[in-house]
């Protein structure tokens, strides 16, 4: 029976007063939920983010963040069958909804991991090496990212429901930012059930979330510079949302994916017969196909050498005619429908717009034979058109049919190809299909300023490839010009979104204090007892260790040659070593050095430190001389806590010799018993 989509606002689900909108089963026209959000009080919404939702995010360090967000990913892995049965009725097909249901819990997977390794334990993440403001090094800057203190408004779009809505959330809850979800009408009765599963799995901090089944109302009115809008969808839409007054007025984040004109290039040296060709046909329909062509990330225009032309278009129409359309649920069926009525009609529309310059070559965009049709379904066959004039044609580069849709086109050369691909005026997403390496280098330099994510498919990669239009949590997702300018996803750049960059300035002992990390010119306490023996809740940052020194002779440097097989010139032959300009005479190994160095500071009896597990930034910047002495300074410069047991030390070790110079110097990583 259908039912009224709730929204989720201020901590409790709200039914809509007013009229709402009927959304259908995209397989057999039945009215499946209605949607509409009058009654909503938008202003209340945005104030509760802000005041609630942001300050519990913002009490959680980075590290809890990512655990709440692989307790996310859990949450709807655990009921995914529910989510997949639902998913039908978008037109999907297993395959489909797996790229949307599985592959967004996967985003939330991939943040929850990549923040727990590449984030702090804390609060503040630092951008940077800290900037030398003075002479005596009393005045220092660094720049720190710190969570927006407003919320995102996240508008997405109808073909993933559950992978748009989580691979938006996962960057914003894991810079500390609450988020309001709009999902696109069509599908919202999928992301209303998706929502409702992370909801009642109480991971998250009350006003982290809330979502908005429906119009958006008058919510635009109440952002702020602290806000963000990321959306998801059509160019007509992007523009009329970013020309809002306020978004200009208060200079709010507006961060746009739009649909685009992707392209997919056939290399000159692909010719039928060679894996690239057959690989590039295989793609193509690929991406004609998989959810009904409704991918943002879809190829629209399909270029291949002039006289290529024909042999693509006969192994497209091959494997074109191969495609089985219907009901999603039957086994034989391998596309589903696009996802209601009203998409059909403006693909159809679409469709004729280009048929006006180019000539179609597979399928009927008003009839097909569709598997298990009771006549309501918005089932579409997918069409082929042929373009044999690229340059003379405009609709082709201009007008993008959103659904199973692509058009082939000839190119004279590479300088061509590269032009025709950039036609488009930006695009999410470009792939080439060659094995020579010269042509790829040279088609990445003519085409990487226009598109966003470019993906080079050989018979080497292929197996493992994700293709063509898959966007991946540690790649960036977004493009220039006509894909909207902005970017999502990208692992940590995604996350800086919802973030500010400042610039601090003070003196090093208080912004060691603040970013929590030992930097340049803060004052050092020093050891009282080995800092290998104290734990790692015992370990204070700043804590220094100075050792004793340590007489490097030939004889160590000779030993040490022998020993490793290192007997470079500047070790060994005095001769050679005097004419250098860098060394003037023999100089220990730097891996002598820094072993020598180890001698000095590690502290051998089983404690605390259980492992040494990696070094950082090693840099050599004075050689160290037969008979010249070394000692370590071993400072605890930042510590994060990876679970219950254990935690990561960042010691900064300086090496000097007899007159105080720096001859080396590293970041040492420990894991430490908590």
């Amino acid at each position: 029976m259908p039912r009224p989509l709730e929204s989720f606002s201020q901590n409790r689900w709200v039914a809509g007063t007013g009229p709402a909108t009927a959304t259908f089963n995209a397989v057999n026209g039945e009215t499946m939920a209605f949607v509409g959000s009058d009654g909503l009080n938008f202003a209340q919404m945005a104030d509760y983010a802000r005041t609630i939702g942001g300050p519990a995010l913002r009490a959680l360090t980075f590290h809890q963040r990512a655990k709440m967000l692989k307790s996310m990913a859990e949450a709807i892995l655990a009921r995914k069958e529910e989510l997949y049965e639902l998913s039908y009725a978008t037109g999907a097909t297993r395959t489909d909804s797996w790229i949307d249901i599985e592959g967004g819990s996967g985003t939330l997977h991939a943040y929850a991991a990549k923040g727990r390794r590449e984030l702090p334990d804390g609060h503040i993440l630092v951008d940077g090496e800290p900037e030398a403001l003075s002479k005596r090094g009393s005045f220092i800057g660094q720049h720190i990212y710190t969570p927006l203190q407003g919320f995102a408004l996240h508008i997405n779009a109808f073909n993933f429901p559950v992978w748009g809505m989580l691979e938006k959330l996962a960057p914003t809850l894991l810079a500390g930012v609450p988020a309001i979800v709009k999902p696109a009408s069509a599908t919202a009765y999928l992301a209303e059930a998706a929502f409702r599963i992370l909801v009642e799995a109480q991971i998250l901090p009350e006003g982290a979330v809330q979502l908005v089944a429906g119009g958006v109302g008058d919510l635009f009115d109440h952002l702020t510079g602290q806000d963000v809008v990321s959306f998801t969808g059509s160019a007509a839409t992007a523009q009329k949302l970013q020309s809002h007054p306020v978004i200009a007025r208060e200079s709010v984040r507006f961060v746009s994916e739009r649909d685009s004109l992707n392209a997919s290039i056939l290399g000159p040296d692909a010719a039928p017969g060679t894996p690239e060709f057959d690989l590039f046909v295989r793609e193509v329909v690929r991406e004609m196909t998989t959810k009904a062509g409704q991918k943002c990330t879809a190829i629209r225009r399909a270029f291949v050498p002039q006289n290529m032309l024909a042999a693509a278009q006969d192994a497209l129409k091959m494997q074109l005619a191969k495609v089985v359309v219907g009901d999603p649920r039957l086994a034989e069926v391998t596309m589903g429908a696009l996802a209601s009525m009203d998409q059909l009609r403006d693909v159809r529309a679409k469709v004729a717009q280009l048929a006006q310059e180019s000539q179609l070559v597979f399928g009927d965009p008003n009839h097909v034979d569709a598997k298990g049709d009771n006549g309501n379904g918005a089932f579409m066959s997918p069409i082929l058109l042929r373009q044999d004039e690229p340059w003379k044609a405009q609709h082709v580069h201009d007008v993008e049919p959103f659904g199973p849709v692509a058009t082939l086109m000839p190119y004279t050369d590479l300088a061509d190809a590269v032009a025709l691909a950039n036609r488009g005026m930006g695009s999410l997403a470009l792939s080439l299909f060659t094995y020579d390496s010269a042509i790829a280098r040279a088609f990445i330099l003519g085409t990487a300023a226009f598109h966003g994510r470019i993906v080079i498919i050989d018979r080497d990669c292929a197996r493992e490839s994700t293709g063509h239009g898959s966007p991946l949590p540690m790649l960036v997702h977004g493009g220039p010009g006509r894909a909207g300018g902005g970017e999502e996803l990208g692992g940590m750049r995604g996350v800086k979104h919802y973030m500010q960059r400042s610039a601090l300035q003070g003196s090093p002992r208080i912004l060691s204090a603040i970013v929590e990390r030992q930097l340049p010119g803060a004052p050092k306490r020093e050891a009282d007892v080995h800092p290998f023996r104290l734990r790692f809740g015992e370990l204070t940052i700043g804590t220094t260790l100075h050792t004793q020194s340590r007489t490097i002779t030939l004889a160590d440097i000779e030993h040490f040659a022998q020993f490793t097989g290192d007997h470079f010139y500047a070790h060994m032959d005095e001769v050679a070593a005097a004419a250098s300009p860098i060394f003037g005479g023999r100089v220990a190994h730097g891996y002598l050095v820094l072993a020598f160095a180890a001698g000095l500071f590690v502290d051998p009896a089983p404690g605390p430190v259980l492992a040494n597990f990696g070094l950082e930034n090693l840099r050599f910047t004075k050689p160290v001389k037969p008979d010249d002495s070394i000692k370590v300074a071993l400072t605890v410069r930042e510590k994060s806590q990876r679970n219950p047991q254990n935690g990561e030390v960042k010691w900064h070790v300086e090496v000097t010799n007899q007159d105080g110079d720096l001859v080396a110097s590293y970041e040492l990583l420990t894991l430490n018993a908590i």
